[in-house]
């Protein structure tokens, strides 16, 4: 596999051609401006040398005009130049230069009014053709030329310069773009080892968000509320595992002991059937447990898909009521209800939810108390309170009640309860698997569990 570009080599790749690309198109640019200008310039000259030519046909006799511009041509180096008559005599030509790839310069090739360029044994020539008026002698043909080879020479040195210095300018901008990429990146990769530092043993490590530039500050916030979710995630899981192993610990270690009392000598039939009974007993609580924590497990998990219809709470809460109203009866506590509301979700989970705070409510209720679920819409919402007057749940236990193994009172983990700690967790996971929320309050010898649903159709996890 091809090995990947860092992102400092690649930054320093692109400060470099960019440097190269700007520079040479500015010497281009440069160039080009120094070409017009140079073309300019010889024009200019060559316009003025026939206006010279003009002056000195008009102030020289026609016999000694020849000898006069000889004097005027011949000492401008690269300059070359032919006078005629209209007649088409010569009355001046540059000596030992051809003045036919010039005329063969046709209108349609000029650049503008009388000036073309040309090409003759390898140089390049700018020139100029005009008719000078001559008074007393009409008019003579005037063609004027400039050799650009000083121009050419200086525009390939510019040339070799503008190439040396770009390539210099393209090393020192890629020097500098490491520099400053390596600067740059540094906070990331202070990042870097700061997730190497994250284990299972260290969650509690954090990016530096105030240290890093703006454009990173969102980068190590998110990774922190990450790092945050899977601490306390992690922290859950650890309480989970230990509350867990806990609370299988004790009825498998009454198995144990009870089997190895029986093993340890003969019994009659009657003692084993009761010890079979007792760990029947255990058996059950623990596949109570079991399938308990699976479906918390399904619920937190959003594996569990309900099914969606309209729930009347009064006639579930009242069907509660009659299966739980023989266990009423023999606490001597009064069941009641007022109200009602309507709901969507799944029939049974919500049903599972009440059943979970009624059992909850007539475990801890005072006999001859009463037990009262209050139901009503509240705006856009259902609230169903289910209340119980008896004993209260300390202000700084309630924040825990719906934690998986929590008791607010160790010594309730008794053998004649059937809870294992998972009730209330199961029906937090209920009520917010249906997009609503549920609070637990404890005060004047009531405690109060209130549900609040959305009303209408409702996204189940």
């Amino acid at each position: 596999m091809r090995q990947r570009l860092s992102l400092t080599v690649r930054l320093t790749i692109l400060f470099s051609l960019s440097s190269a690309v700007v520079l040479l198109g500015l010497g281009v640019l440069i160039w080009l401006a120094m070409e017009r200008h140079f073309a300019n310039e010889d024009f200019v000259v060559l316009g003025d040398n026939i206006r010279l030519i003009e002056r000195v046909a008009n102030e020289t006799p026609v016999d000694h005009l020849p000898a006069r511009l000889r004097e005027l041509v011949e000492h401008h180096r690269g300059f070359v130049a032919r006078v005629q008559t209209a007649q088409g005599k010569t009355l001046f030509a540059t000596r030992d230069f051809d003045f036919r790839p010039a005329e063969s310069v046709t209108n349609e090739e000029l650049i503008s009014e009388g000036t073309f360029v040309w090409q003759q044994e390898a140089k390049h020539y700018r020139g100029m053709r005009a008719e000078v008026p001559v008074l007393g002698a009409g008019t003579l043909k005037v063609v004027v030329g400039m050799d650009t080879e000083i121009h050419a020479h200086f525009m390939h040195a510019f040339r070799r310069s503008l190439a040396f210095y770009t390539m210099l300018a393209a090393f020192a901008s890629g020097l500098l773009g490491w520099w400053a990429a390596r600067r740059g990146l540094a906070p990331l990769r202070m990042m870097a080892s700061r997730a190497k530092d994250v284990t299972a043993n260290r969650l509690d490590a954090r990016m530096p968000v105030a240290a890093v530039p703006v454009e990173m500050a969102d980068l190590a916030a998110t990774l922190n509320a990450m790092l945050e979710r899977l601490q306390n995630d992690f922290q859950r899981l650890s309480e989970f595992s230990s509350d867990l192993a806990h609370e299988l610990r004790t009825p498998i270690t009454n198995l144990m002991t009870q089997t190895h009392v029986v093993l340890a000598q003969p019994r009659d039939a009657a003692k084993y059937r009761d010890v079979l009974t007792s760990n029947a007993e255990e058996f059950q609580r623990l596949g109570r447990m079991v399938s308990d924590m699976l479906y918390l497990a399904k619920m937190e998990h959003g594996i569990t898909l309900p099914n969606e219809e309209s729930i009347d709470i009064a006639d579930e809460v009242q069907a509660l009521f009659d299966f739980y109203d023989a266990l009423a009866e023999d606490k001597g506590v009064n069941l009641q209800l007022h109200g009602n509301a309507r709901i969507t979700g799944d029939r049974l989970m919500v049903r599972r939810a009440l059943s979970n705070l009624l059992s909850n409510a007539l475990r801890y209720t005072a006999e001859g108390r009463q037990i009262m679920v209050s139901v009503r819409e509240q705006g856009t919402t259902a609230m169903i309170v289910v209340e119980n007057e008896g004993e209260e749940i300390r202000p700084d236990l309630l924040p825990y009640i719906f934690d998986r193994f929590y008791r607010a009172d160790k010594s309730r983990a008794r053998l004649d309860s059937d809870s294992v700690g998972l009730g209330l967790s199961i029906t937090k996971a209920i009520v917010v698997a249906h997009g609503g929320n549920i609070a637990a309050s404890s005060s004047d010898g009531r405690t109060r569990f209130t549900m609040t649903f959305p009303h209408g159709r409702i996204g189940l996890t």
